[in-house]
């Protein structure tokens, strides 16, 4: 598998930001770390392993980039407020840094899908659902979709738009609503395993289908756990499936 890595320094985060690189063609699939892991945590588990043969192939070429939750909702010693600007910060990287350097490895036309298990869940919707213009859909596996769930109690304005679950059930800007509907790729997944809650992916999926949001949800069985092997299941599954002709 073709593979680089390279780093820039972030004006959003002011910071070094590292970005791993896998493939040559295809659609663009944007991994974003679960929990407080880094950019090559998908391949350290072997989940670009079971994308192989689709990056090898030239169906997708895969960006990987570093989570800053320890710097944020998952560092207890920080004030929140400050977490939620973090939080933003990292919003503003990825819109503003990581889509244009996407654009310059690929093409102006190049479809651009966010994607990530557990927590990298929740932030792969939240950045689909801000950007629809950037972002042509997302595949979320294992995720929660309210940053309460997260935050220990804690809620100000930043957490209620930072979860989907809040601010999409009053979303009405239907510049918004026409394009996220217009995705032909929202993907929900979970299992119903230790750890899962795949009721947190039915309440979500029935917030979209209130909102008239086309999308797959695909809860599986009591044998799937939130754990590596479920998602290097679930993600060579949802491509095959949907992404290739």
């Amino acid at each position: 598998m073709q593979k680089y890595t390279t780093q820039w320094y972030s004006q959003a985060l002011q910071q070094e930001m590292p970005i791993a690189v896998y493939g040559h063609y295809g659609f663009a699939l944007l991994l974003i770390p679960t929990a407080a892991a880094d950019y090559l945590e998908y391949e350290r588990f072997q989940l670009l392993d079971s994308l192989a043969p689709f990056v090898d192939s030239g169906v997708c070429k895969v960006f990987s980039i570093n989570s800053i939750n320890r710097e944020s909702w998952l560092n207890d010693e920080m004030y929140p407020p400050h977490k939620a600007i973090r939080h933003n910060q990292f919003n503003a990287y990825v819109a503003q840094e990581v889509v244009p350097f996407i654009r310059q490895n690929t093409s102006l036309e190049t479809p651009i899908y966010t994607c990530g298990a557990s927590f990298g869940a929740l932030h792969a919707m939240n950045l689909f659902l801000k950007h629809p213009d950037a972002f042509s859909g997302v595949i979320s596996m294992s995720g929660v979709y309210d940053l309460s769930e997260y935050t220990k109690g804690y809620h100000d304005e930043q957490v209620y738009f930072n979860s989907p679950e809040q601010y999409l059930s009053n979303l009405e800007d239907t510049w918004y609503l026409d394009k996220i509907r217009s995705s032909k790729h929202i993907h929900i997944y979970s299992g119903s395993g230790d750890y899962e809650d795949p009721n947190a992916s039915r309440r979500f999926s029935d917030l979209l289908q209130r909102k008239g949001i086309p999308h797959d949800l695909g809860i599986w069985g009591a044998d799937i756990k939130h754990d590596w092997p479920t998602w290097r299941m679930m993600l060579p599954f949802i491509i095959s499936r949907y992404f290739v002709a």
